[in-house]
């Protein structure tokens, strides 16, 4: 009986052990948890951010191409015969208007044959004369009359060829330009395959360039565009006059030639150009800065400004240029648009315009 109440004793105390053990991790409050205060619960936070009023204003969609600058006119200068070179005119790199006399080779044999035979013209014209006379008179056939005047006219003839070989000698600009380097000296045999400068004309000057397959249908003659150059801070203006009959085979591209008048002379052939084709002018156009879009699940949408929130406006978008996008339906005119810290914006969220445009 004493071991059976022994054993008894042992399993309460067994089980008074175990409940003890579960109450102890069940969660209650003590006084250290009273005193803790619970955090209010912070209020919405106003992100600052910057926005523009829309207005509308001229869109221009340009294509950005890439071209070089070259001359309208140049041409390797040669005599057209061969001789030793007697004179050289021109001093390198200066303006040379057309017909200007450059060089010159040695034409004193064709000089002197051209005095032989001037000296012969009016023993010539005084044999017609006579011959016209007698002929009055009946005293000469006009057989004899017609052949004194063949052969002065045979002898103008001659003379005329001696002078068009003198011509020959004489190198002259073919066009008003500037001239560049030598590449002779006086006393140097110079044949028509001998280079005597380069003739560069640097008014008006081309602008040659290449767009791609889709915008060849586009390109047409009297089209606007802009360039710059490098090294230079102007904006400069052309116009296209011309472009390629056919599509290059290997790049699929269409070349293209603009003319920029250049009368100042600031633009030098070969410069690289950074062009700005321009397609299409919009005028009074709606159009925000690339950055304001947010493109979300196929669709874009913008944050318009209205009583201290942001609201999100899906929009749809026509032309884009480097900075900004036109929408052609979701905004209209007067709207305030947010233009920072759009990827943090949801709707309904409190802002305040830090910059208003």
């Amino acid at each position: 009986m004493n071991k059976k109440l022994k054993w008894g004793l042992v399993a309460i105390l067994i089980i008074a052990t175990g409940v003890f053990g579960y109450f102890k991790l069940l969660p209650h409050q003590n006084e250290e948890l009273a005193k803790v205060e619970t955090k209010p619960t912070s209020s919405k936070k106003t992100l600052s951010v910057n926005a523009k009023v829309l207005k509308p204003h001229l869109l221009t969609d340009e294509i950005p191409v890439v071209g070089s600058l070259v001359p309208a006119e140049e041409v390797q200068l040669s005599f057209e015969s061969s001789g030793k070179i007697t004179d050289i005119f021109f001093e390198e790199g200066t303006f040379v208007e057309k017909g200007t006399l450059l060089a010159k080779i040695n034409d004193s044999q064709l000089q002197a044959q051209l005095k032989r035979l001037e000296a012969q013209i009016p023993l010539a014209e005084d044999r017609v004369y006579r011959q016209n006379a007698l002929l009055q008179k009946d005293a000469v056939s006009k057989e004899a009359l017609e052949i004194v005047k063949t052969e002065l006219a045979a002898l103008n003839a001659d003379i005329e060829k001696i002078k068009a070989q003198i011509e020959m000698t004489e190198l002259r600009a073919p066009f008003n330009g500037v001239i560049g380097l030598r590449q002779v000296s006086v006393g140097a045999y110079a044949s028509p395959s001998t280079v005597i400068a380069k003739l560069t004309s640097m008014s008006p000057i081309k602008i040659e360039f290449s767009v791609a397959e889709r915008y060849a249908t586009e390109v047409k003659k009297g089209s606007n565009l802009e360039f710059k150059v490098n090294g230079n801070l102007n904006t400069f203006k052309a116009k296209v006059y011309a472009t390629e009959s056919s599509l290059e085979a290997e790049t699929r591209s269409l070349l293209v030639r603009a003319l920029h008048d250049n009368k100042d002379g600031e633009l030098i052939p070969g410069q690289y150009a950074d062009i700005r084709l321009k397609q299409k002018e919009v005028h009074d156009a709606i159009a925000i800065p690339s950055e304001a879009i947010v493109p979300e699940m196929g669709k874009n949408k913008v944050f318009v400004y209205r009583n201290g929130q942001a609201d999100p406006v899906d929009v749809v978008i026509g032309i884009r240029t480097d900075s900004e996008v036109q929408i052609l339906a979701g905004l209209q005119e007067g709207d305030t648009i947010l233009t920072s810290g759009t990827l943090q914006l949801r709707k309904g969220s409190a802002v305040k315009i830090a910059t208003l445009e």
